[in-house]
């Protein structure tokens, strides 16, 4: 596995003292940064049709979003990386889901110590700018609209890919929501957890720096007096049917949004 990007960086760091008046001005405004995410996005896409864009260039791009969405006035704020770089893997990640960034962020994150994928929605491998890029880390996918066969197939194909020594991030909120709401974070990812024998790390997170726009959800205005929260919680095993793990990290993932509030 290659170096990890955080190995020797500074999760507060800025270059922005070091840009000219004009340079500032383009970084702080929502167009350019929309323009230059697009460009990464465009790109990626062409790699990920001629087959070549593999895990070193899955986490190069999305190091590449973070050290932009950083030079756009993103602060970021990760911890317990430390329980990531421990684990032998393959573990499980369970997180909130609050905005596009941290499907675009988490992959510089893990993937430099962790093979990694994501359950996503069936939406999200069949959309013209992100789906080719998707498919090519082979994600589980689900279709959001037959719970009983969304839960056979992130238990059958969730397992395989655990076995392969792939970890995963699944996010058991419908959908993303500023605001955590406990009741729909469903059991699934203990579940698989359960199933596959790995242990689970949990997540939580706070990228409300990042909006969902209008028209195109992941290319949303940005609000660079939010800070953005990343927090690896210490890794652990299910026992029983996961009832108690999965509030443990509902726990987990409301104490940190009260702490960062």
């Amino acid at each position: 596995m290659q170096r990890g990007y955080f190995d020797s960086y500074s999760y507060h760091t800025s270059e922005k003292e070091h840009l000219s008046l004009k340079e500032k001005i383009l970084l702080n405004n929502r167009l350019y940064f929309t323009l230059k995410y697009a460009e990464v996005v465009l790109r990626t896409r062409k790699e990920a049709i001629r087959k070549v864009y593999d895990t070193k260039a899955w986490t190069d791009s999305s190091f590449e979003i973070f050290r932009f969405i950083e030079k756009a006035g993103g602060k970021f704020h990760i911890a317990g990386m430390e329980n990531i770089t421990k684990s032998a893997g393959p573990v499980l990640f369970i997180s909130n889901h609050m905005s596009t960034l941290e499907t675009m962020i988490l992959p510089c994150i893990i993937g430099p110590h962790l093979e990694l994928t994501f359950v996503v929605k069936e939406s999200l491998v069949k959309h013209p700018l992100f789906g080719d890029v998707m498919r090519s880390r082979n994600p589980v996918v689900v279709g959001r609209t037959d719970p009983r066969k969304d839960f056979e197939t992130v238990m059958t194909d969730g397992v395989k890919l655990l076995s392969d020594g792939i970890s995963i991030v699944i996010f058991p909120q419908s959908t993303r929501r500023v605001d955590f709401r406990p009741e729909e974070f469903h059991s699934m990812g203990v579940k698989l957890a359960k199933k596959a024998g790995v242990e689970v790390i949990p997540i939580a997170l706070k990228t409300d720096f990042w909006g969902n726009g209008k028209i195109i959800k992941e290319l949303g205005p940005i609000d660079r007096h939010k800070p953005i929260y990343i927090k690896f919680g210490e890794a652990f095993r299910i026992a029983g049917n996961g009832k108690k793990e999965n509030q443990k990290i509902i726990d987990f993932i409301q104490s940190s949004l009260k702490e960062w509030e």
